[in-house]
């Protein structure tokens, strides 16, 4: 199976568990992870036989843009659901999300989940 791959989409969303998160905002980065065939899009180097990863990324941003989330968790399965159910041809997906600076005691650069959809 073939993989496209889409890292470092960054975000400022107002998603958090703590109230203080969701009225500053925190910093995101997705990387989005496609496994499906290319065998025809390469043999035809036409768009409309692949994966758009502008459509992807909308769907992204309408999650990321959209009403405050509490958990990293959710916002991943809503993204990672969205865009399984967007794309015909998928044989799996899988979501990665940061939230850069957790607000933990301990410095940290980011809390990271992942969750993949396999078909």
């Amino acid at each position: 199976m073939d993989t496209l791959v889409l890292n470092g989409l960054k975000y400022r969303g107002l998603h958090g568990y703590y109230e203080q998160e969701r009225v500053d905002g925190n910093d995101f980065e997705i990387d989005l992870i496609f496994q499906f065939s290319m065998q025809q899009s390469a043999e035809s180097d036409d768009l409309s036989h692949t994966l758009d990863y502008q459509q992807a990324q909308e769907i992204v941003d309408s999650v990321m843009n959209g009403p405050s989330i509490r958990l990293i968790e959710r916002i991943a399965f809503l993204i990672g659901e969205k865009l399984f159910n967007s794309f015909n041809g998928l044989q799996g997906v899988t979501v990665k999300l940061r939230k850069m600076g957790p607000p933990i005691s301990q410095p940290a650069e980011y809390a990271e989940v992942t969750m993949s959809w396999p078909r």
